[in-house]
């Protein structure tokens, strides 16, 4: 997928000295990969706003996930970011649509995640008690025809953390061709919303994206109110 430099900019869901919140469109890669094509980190000078760099990556989304993506205006403001998401003050939302159901309304699984593989280049990834720590909290929030719609909120940030904890559930997301079925539809996840604790004095900083366009029939048919035909909001 490649974006202008205005579209880009339109997709700025909030802004202020520190931080920058994007609605990352599904299908462009947050950095160079050894495939290459289009990245946002080479469009990122559009989103100086002013500044005499560009803005760098607070945390990263898969390729194929769209929804919210912190970024950091400066050095500086990295540092501070950095600092919540260590602790485990940064709260991220997921919206996911996966095949089947979970075995519980709602519940946490904690099973560690290590790669397939050697090979540097791989990110696909398994459970195994090698692996990393890798938390994730769920809750079913609608079911309908054999699909469910699931929320959510990974406690620690593994590559492809959401995608195989669901498929350890049972329950893989729709489209995912590494730990599910594939098929025909595009992968459905997207980063819901953020939640970050940027400045002492002051409540966390929550910012919602809009449901991306290739969820919004799914969603409205698993009892999401109020999509816009376009998908562009809820």
């Amino acid at each position: 997928m490649e974006l202008t430099a205005d579209e880009l900019v339109r997709r700025v869901l909030y802004r202020d000295a520190l931080m920058l919140v994007l609605d990352m469109p599904a299908g462009l890669a947050v950095h160079v990969g050894p495939e290459g094509g289009p990245n946002l980190d080479t469009m990122m000078g559009a989103l100086r706003f002013g500044l005499p760099r560009a803005p760098r990556l607070a945390h990263r989304l898969d390729r194929a996930t769209s929804g919210c993506l912190v970024l950091g205006r400066h050095r500086q403001a990295l540092d501070h970011l950095w600092r919540p998401f260590a602790a485990g003050h940064f709260t991220k939302t997921y919206w996911a649509v996966v095949e089947g159901r979970p075995p519980d309304e709602a519940g946490t699984v904690d099973l560690a995640l290590g790669r397939r593989s050697d090979d540097p280049r791989s990110w696909w990834m398994k459970v195994g008690p090698a692996g990393q720590p890798a938390i994730t909290d769920y809750r079913v929030r609608g079911v309908e025809g054999g699909l469910s719609w699931i929320e959510l909120s990974p406690r620690t940030g593994r590559t492809h953390q959401i995608r195989v904890h669901c498929a350890a559930l049972g329950c893989p997301l729709l489209g995912d061709a590494i730990y599910g079925a594939g098929g025909t539809e595009p992968l459905h996840l997207y980063a819901r919303a953020v939640a970050v604790p940027l400045y002492a004095s002051r409540p966390a900083i929550e910012v919602t994206a809009p449901v991306p366009a290739h969820m919004a029939a799914f969603l409205a048919r698993l009892g999401l109110r109020e999509v816009p035909p376009d998908g562009a909001g809820c």
